[in-house]
């Protein structure tokens, strides 16, 4: 059972800049896997992160090191027990899961015991900037119904939840602060988000400094982004939080986020299903994680000056199931 494996990187051009605590954008950066056999033909991206201490050249790397098994026909369960979870990873498990899915003439989510994939209603990102260019953003985006407001810039945080709510009076907030608000500074801000009627923070305190809300009465669910990356860091995580948010690129794919989903759901923390941004292909896999998530945050592809050919199919801020033509 011969495969043939290529890698590419991609960049696509962002509409704008994409902003948050850690810095400013304008392109996405992604690597495709392409794998074939028996022509048929399977596609994974993934989208390297430094939060993380990924490159593409890394990235590109990790991929070609998994050259090897990948070929010989290795099977998703002994690729995620070859390699550590991260963006390489993901690429290779979703080509795989589309790959068996071709081969096997039935959609993924089939393969994944999942009866039905649904449309969803997915969150919009608002980047961070100055209050008065946040709200003009949320103007723009006021009949979405799901805002994502990006913070942790600072004491103008509280002014930037104020000016979007008021341009965007009826929309659900989402705020994340992406690891910028530190222990001093929490009460304050969750207080603006309470008055600013937020439904959701997510990540306020750093990875490494997030042990203090063990003790502290947070009157609103925090969810966890970058401190939760695989399943097995939930238990640690569930006197802290009260959701987590999965993210294909963090858990190294699809195979490790359903396993990431179940055990959420036994420890009784609420799924957020996130993506990096990055076009429908990275999307795609996703979707199946969405019958089990409390919010969904696949805009990815809406932040793109430009989607890929057949990419999933966007009304508004409903998001629908790829076409086998993409993925799956």
């Amino acid at each position: 059972m011969k495969r043939r494996m290529g890698i590419s990187a991609e960049t696509w051009p962002i509409a704008g800049s994409f902003t948050i605590a850690r810095g400013s954008r304008t392109k996405a950066m992604v690597v495709v896997v392409l794998l074939e056999q028996d022509g048929r033909r399977g596609r994974g991206e993934c989208v390297p992160y430094a939060r993380y201490g990924e490159t593409v050249e890394t990235v590109c790397r990790e991929i070609e090191s998994a050259r090897g098994i990948v070929t010989e026909g290795c099977t998703r369960e002994a690729l995620r027990a070859a390699m550590p979870p991260g963006a390489a990873r993901n690429a290779l498990d979703c080509a795989l899961w589309d790959l068996e899915a071709k081969l096997a003439g039935v959609p993924a989510h089939v393969l994944a015991g999942i009866d039905r994939i649904a449309p969803v209603t997915t969150a919009f990102t608002i980047s961070l900037g100055a209050p008065a260019e946040m709200a003009a953003a949320a103007v723009r985006a006021a009949e979405r119904p799901i805002l994502k407001i990006k913070l942790g810039g600072g004491a103008e945080d509280v002014l930037r939840l104020a000016a979007v709510r008021k341009a965007a009076p009826d929309a659900t907030l989402i705020v994340d602060a992406n690891e910028g608000w530190r222990a001093d500074t929490l009460a304050t801000n969750l207080a603006a988000c309470i008055d600013a009627g937020v439904d959701m923070v997510e990540q306020p305190l750093p990875a490494d400094e997030d042990a203090v809300l063990e003790t502290f009465d947070h009157p609103l669910p925090i969810c966890a982004d970058e401190s939760a990356h695989v399943g097995g860091d939930f238990s640690a995580l569930a006197g802290r939080y009260d959701a987590v948010n999965i993210k294909l690129d963090k858990t190294g794919g699809l195979t490790e986020a359903l396993a990431a989903v179940a055990e959420a759901e036994r420890l009784g923390l609420a799924v957020m299903v996130g993506c990096m941004v990055g076009t429908s292909l990275g999307m795609a896999p996703a979707m199946l994680l969405t019958p089990k998530a409390r919010f969904v945050d696949l805009d990815g592809p809406l932040l793109l000056a430009e989607d890929r050919p057949d990419g999933l199919r966007y009304e508004d801020s409903v998001v629908f199931p790829p076409s086998p033509a993409l993925w799956g």
